[in-house]
């Protein structure tokens, strides 16, 4: 599988990632998949403290012990499980920074981190502070690498223009073209990879299809607009081939996108997003016709 340089660093990140959020916490039924990433050449696995409560990170760890100087492993800081665990607050204080490592540190079995995200973020912040506390952690050897993740402009626009990013992590498909507009020019010029999540939109771009849509619709899609765009893509682009690797392919088609990160809870999954990946590019004019179908969207929040 190709790899990609993630932004400035020297971190050679494989175009798909596994998002290890939905690997469950049954440990072998966790394991299959990511052994069966690892067989696909996949070397970027993305966990957060959030997930499972921390055991996420405790299972992806063990999981990679033999392997870990061949993996890069990416998790997230920033919020906050409550004592009783009934929700989480928000909190990208250097202090809760500095000493949350050490808990992913233990969880994950590893002495570094090679990427470590901040999970979200306000321009209500202190961004200084923040990212005081990752130059430290990088100085101090306990990790790589740091990058956002996060879909807020006035965030990223701070972030790119006052610390050392390397990556920031986003939603992008072709149903939620959001970052093409700002964020994705901003940061390739700034020399800033995107990683992107949510390449599926929650299975409406997989082959299911319709299967997925939900009432509500997605995004600034209405549940007629879906089932109007969604056939006329497949029947444009899709007929020799599955739709998901339409839709993987669409967001590798910008240069700025080092990875594709998806979520997978079956082996099964793994290969078919790993051979969406490998497969066809699509071409410029395919890219242009997507576009053409479908809405450029906009933030229109966090201005």
């Amino acid at each position: 599988m190709q790899k990609n340089k993630l932004g400035n660093s020297e971190l050679m990140v494989s175009q798909l990632g596994l998002g290890c959020m939905s690997i469950g916490i049954a440990e072998k039924a966790a394991r299959d998949i990511i052994e069966t990433a690892l067989e696909e050449g996949v070397n970027y696995f993305d966990t957060a403290d959030l997930y499972d409560f921390g055991e996420n990170e405790k299972i992806v760890g063990k999981s990679l012990k033999n392997v870990r100087e061949q993996v890069i492993i990416a998790t997230k800081v920033g919020n906050r499980w409550k004592d009783d665990r009934t929700g989480w607050t928000w909190d990208p204080s250097k202090a809760y920074i500095k000493e949350a490592v050490k808990q992913s540190l233990k969880r994950l079995g590893t002495d570094y981190i090679d990427l470590y995200q901040l999970h979200g973020g306000t321009i209500a912040d202190s961004i200084e502070e923040t990212i005081e506390a990752f130059e430290e952690l990088k100085a101090e050897g306990f990790i790589r690498y740091y990058g956002i993740s996060s879909i807020r402009p006035n965030v990223i626009r701070e972030y790119v223009k006052k610390s050392n990013i390397v990556s920031v992590m986003m939603q992008y498909s072709i149903l939620d073209r959001r970052p093409e507009e700002e964020a994705l020019p901003l940061l390739a010029e700034h020399g800033i990879s995107i990683v992107t999540r949510g390449p599926l939109a929650k299975g409406l771009l997989s082959d299911k299809l319709l299967e997925k849509m939900a009432e509500k619709g997605y995004l600034d899609y209405s549940l007629a607009e879906l089932r109007e765009v969604l056939p006329m893509l497949k029947e444009r682009l899709a007929a020799s081939r599955l739709f998901t690797e339409i839709a993987l392919q669409y967001n590798l088609a910008n240069p700025a996108v080092a990875s594709v990160v998806t979520g997978a809870s079956s082996p099964e999954q793994v290969r078919e997003n790993a051979k969406a990946v490998n497969s066809k590019a699509l071409t410029e004019t395919e890219v242009a016709l997507i576009q053409s179908l479908t809405k450029a969207n906009i933030y229109q929040e966090h201005r």
